[in-house]
This record gives structure tokens, C-alpha cells and sequence, in this order.
């Protein structure tokens, strides 16, 4: 399951309001190297049949296959500081690709 905290979600309803999407969600992707993977969030403006669809403290969350398959456990967290505002993604299943067979990180790129 992915947690949004409270502080995220309050943050992300603002910016799903005003983005005009009739059915509001964010979508989580992968960037990065298999070596190095890095989560990132965009707004969602279209779903497809394959999409892995869940929500979490009123956010609907949207991932390819691949990254909802290294992505179960997880949260997503925002902070603003003296250094800007973000949010922060972190997933409890990341790690490195020991065993590229099972790794399905990988796939996603």
C-alpha cells in the first residue's frame, strides 16, 4: 500500500483543483538508471485498461504495471522549507537489482 501523509495529500488536492482534469489523479513513473531508480509524480490526465489504480487519503494513484510491481509499499510525503517545497517518495521495496530475473524495476525502463 502506498501512504499518502496528510500534508502531501492537502498539497496535491491544490494542485489537482487547479489543474481543470475531470477526474483528478496523480501518476507515479520511474526516472532514473536500474542502478539508480528515482520515483517521480505528474498529473494524471489519462488512464489506460492496464493501469494499476489505487488511492490513499483521498488521492487517486496511478502506476504502469511495471512500476506498481516494484512499487507495492511505499509513501509519499511533502516538506517545505528555506530550501523550496517537495515532495518526497519513498518506496520500501527499492533496493538495488541483485538478481536481474526477479527485478521487475528493470522492465519499467
Amino acid at each position: 500500500m502506498i501512504e499518502i501523509t496528510s500534508r502531501a495529500a492537502a498539497e496535491l488536492k491544490s494542485l489537482l483543483d487547479t489543474g481543470g482534469i475531470s477526474q483528478p489523479a496523480i501518476r507515479i513513473y520511474i526516472i532514473g538508471s536500474s542502478a539508480d531508480v528515482q520515483y517521480g509524480l505528474a498529473i494524471a490526465d489519462d488512464t489506460n485498461e492496464y493501469d494499476v489504480i489505487t488511492e490513499n487519503n483521498g488521492i487517486k494513484i496511478v502506476m504502469s504495471p511495471d512500476v506498481a510491481a516494484g512499487f507495492s509499499d511505499g509513501s509519499i510525503d511533502f516538506v517545505a522549507d528555506k530550501k523550496g517545497k517537495n515532495f518526497i517518495i519513498q518506496n520500501a521495496d527499492s533496493g538495488t537489482c541483485d538478481n536481474c530475473e526477479e527485478c521487475n524495476i528493470c522492465d519499467a525502463e
